[in-house]
């Protein structure tokens, strides 16, 4: 640590002991410096480039946060149910200590006090598993910058972390509007079923003094997956929402073309694709209407249900060229991994896992027809790090659609963003990147997350600044676009 900032960090309480370790029950202090490099003299460059998007607003054109949170403006219920039970990050990793998922309000619905205190009890007992985690840089800037936290969570200390965060949230200036100002969140999008009404956008966009902008996001992964149980019913669904006759090939279509213009007609710039893998080999259209009309009459073979999905995926890239929405892939999840666990409490509990998968033969018979098409942007993401070099910086250095999506869920991490940069911008440069995405349906988390992120790209600016790579107006400049411009560039907003 150098000594410009050693006097910042205060003394270290009474040492208590956890499981038979000695750990510190200390404050819970935050670094102004943390996150950047160690050496001193890159430091100082990226704390000056730092300093140039610290307070910048925030962009989030892809996350998972609720409208109808910000339309109620309801105060959050407790530390527990706003900090832990919705954050399949932070309950992952206390299940993989043994704890159950439903001890932590998982599926449990609203908590009652004491079942709120004891998860809360849970987080802080175990706070040692997070160290070296993302999760951990996003948890203590949440207690600490938001709430105003000053002790570490430890057993000793979690009840009075939870009364003084639970005092916090009685008032006003801790609703989710006035998190959200404080945040200086400008653009916030969500993801949407295509079948929602989007009310809550709606009532929203029209509020006067409410200059924030929430915006939907299409999200159709359900509607191309004959395969999944209740698509049928999906189908009809589809239909009456739309008022268009799904029976055939053709009202399906079309149907899904009508939705994605009521979600532009309400604000939408993207729409996001999630399935196991990328490819998008095209089928005839009598053989497509086919394979509908067998997917209908519950007889397709699952050989047919994915040719029809990959099938559509290239359908979803034709669309985009039409309507103009962003199509963005993530892709290369296998969701729902322990099945009983999916069971019993659900999707998005914490166990979708990676899988390998392959662009480069899988997206070409869509960047053969769309990649040099103007106006679409095509944004991929992945899971699996050994792309980036080797497939996806090399598509976004040559199609004028590709853009490379920034490290998302499991790779959404210091080192893994570092690692990004290495192996995407020595070939695709900054411009050909997304900008930041968040990710989350973790309200609070949204400012941490994007405040590592910038301090992440200081540090990499600054080494190619200290090798004489960039001048440091150049850094500035390219700090500002990956906070400001390329979202904003990239996702049409």
């Amino acid at each position: 640590m150098d000594r410009t900032h050693r006097a910042r960090l205060p003394p270290r309480a009474d040492m208590v002991h956890y499981r038979g370790v000695a750990v510190a029950d200390s404050v819970l202090v935050l670094h102004p410096d943390r996150l950047l490099p160690s050496d001193p003299g890159l430091r100082a460059i990226a704390r000056r480039l730092y300093e140039t998007v610290r307070e910048l607003p925030v962009i989030s054109p892809h996350g998972h946060v609720d409208p109808q949170l910000l339309l109620d403006d309801s105060p959050f219920p407790d530390p527990a149910t706003l900090l832990v039970t919705p954050d399949h990050y932070v309950t992952r990793l206390l299940h993989a200590d043994g704890v159950a998922l439903e001890a932590l309000g998982v599926g449990q619905g609203p908590l009652s006090e004491d079942a709120a205190r004891a998860v809360w009890r849970l987080l802080c007992g175990r706070w040692t598993l997070f160290g070296g985690t993302p999760v951990r840089v996003w948890l203590e800037a949440e207690l600490a910058d938001i709430f105003g936290v000053t002790t570490r969570p430890s057993p000793r200390s979690a009840d009075a972390i939870y009364d003084q965060v639970a005092e916090r949230l009685g008032e006003d200036g801790y609703r989710p509007r006035a998190l959200a100002r404080r945040f200086r969140i400008s653009v916030l999008a969500t993801t949407d079923d295509p079948c929602s009404d989007l009310a809550a956008h709606a009532a929203l966009a029209a509020e006067p003094g409410w200059p924030e902008r929430v915006i939907p996001t299409f999200r159709p992964d359900r509607y191309l997956e004959p395969a999944e149980p209740g698509w049928r019913e999906a189908m009809v669904r589809l239909g009456e929402v739309a008022g268009i006759d799904t029976g055939d090939y053709a009202g399906y279509v079309h149907a899904l073309e009508e939705r994605r213009r009521h979600f532009i007609r309400h604000g939408a710039t993207s729409a996001d694709h999630s399935h196991a893998d990328v490819r998008t080999d095209p089928l005839e259209p009598a053989d497509a209407a086919r394979i509908y009309r067998a997917a209908l009459a519950g007889d397709a073979t699952p050989e047919e249900a994915a040719a029809f999905r990959r099938h559509m995926l290239l359908e979803m890239a034709r669309m985009s060229c039409e309507d103009g929405l962003v199509m963005t892939l993530h892709p290369g999840i296998r969701r729902n991994h322990h099945r009983p666990t999916f069971a019993r409490l659900g999707a998005d509990t914490g166990h979708d896992i990676p899988i390998r998968i392959e662009f480069t033969d899988a997206l070409r018979p869509l960047l053969e027809r769309f990649g040099t098409h103007a106006g679409f942007h095509l944004i991929i993401f992945t899971v699996d790090e050994t792309a980036w070099s080797r497939e996806l910086a090399p598509m976004a250095g040559f199609y004028p659609a590709v853009y490379v999506g920034v490290p998302w869920w499991f790779l959404d991490a210091p080192d893994a963003i570092r690692r990004f940069h290495a192996a995407v911008t020595e070939t695709a440069g900054f411009s050909r990147t997304s900008g930041f995405v968040d990710d989350t349906r973790a309200f609070c988390s949204i400012p941490a997350r994007h405040d590592m992120s910038r301090r992440i790209d200081a540090g990499v600016l600054a080494r190619l600044v200290a090798e004489h790579r960039l001048e440091e107006d150049e850094a500035a400049e390219i700090a500002l676009d990956l906070v400001s411009g390329r979202p904003t560039v990239v996702f049409k907003l």
